[in-house]
């Protein structure tokens, strides 16, 4: 007993119609009279729509059903569609390659914002925004040298990093300190957590404390 499986089948062009559309279109391949096979052809498209209901929101939606078809018969049907075929040169075309940049970082744990942002400084006047710039940067740079390694971090390190690709233009800001890794890597609070650090009954009890709220003579 021979077994008969989808890998030894014809390839399908577009799997999502099942194979059953499949042999249907390879059926009205052999009808001879072209009036039959105009209105068998007619009847799949009404089954491929109802296969394929996400088309139905696609504008022109049954031009893409007469191009599903056609596909799906390899362009080898002879039907009078109320659409032009689609160009076939166009389906096994590339698509054009991505063009991707490929220059070398030396400094790859920091990425390429950083060095955009080293740039944009060292393009500055001297005063108080770059100062605030600067320490934006080292700030960051911190941040992307922790993703990349969180064991260890010295302070130093981030700023002979810094020193060395601005080209020794920038200069860290006096009384500037970085920040802890604590301090980076901790989740930020919610309201709730913050205004409530305490018992979780001090919770309940600010509620009840309200002014305005009246008192039984029992004290409840």
């Amino acid at each position: 007993m021979s077994f008969d499986y989808n890998t030894q089948r014809k390839r399908m062009s577009l799997p999502e119609y099942g194979r059953n559309v499949l042999k249907m279109i390879e059926h009205i391949k052999t009808i001879k009279d072209p009036e039959e096979r105009n209105q068998a052809a007619k009847t799949i498209i009404q089954i491929m729509g109802n296969l394929n209901p996400n088309l139905g929101g696609v504008t022109d939606y049954r031009h893409k059903l007469w191009d599903h078809l056609m596909i799906i018969a390899d362009f080898d049907l002879n039907v009078d569609s109320p659409y032009p075929a689609p160009d076939r040169s166009k389906l096994d075309a590339k698509p054009n390659k991505v063009p991707y940049h490929n220059g070398n970082i030396k400094y790859a744990h920091y990425g390429h914002i950083v060095p955009a942002l080293i740039e944009a400084a060292v393009a500055m006047e001297d005063g108080e925004e770059k100062d605030y710039l600067t320490t934006l940067i080292l700030n960051q740079m911190k941040k992307d040298y922790l993703t990349w390694n969180k064991a260890q971090v010295a302070d130093d390190l981030i700023i002979r990093d810094l020193m060395d690709m601005s080209g020794n233009r920038l200069r860290v800001p006096e009384n500037f300190k970085m920040p802890d890794i604590r301090e980076l890597l901790a989740p930020p609070k919610s309201k709730t957590q913050s205004r409530y650090q305490g018992r979780p009954q001090d919770k309940y009890q600010s509620r009840s404390n309200k002014p305005g709220k009246k008192k039984h003579k029992n004290g409840y």
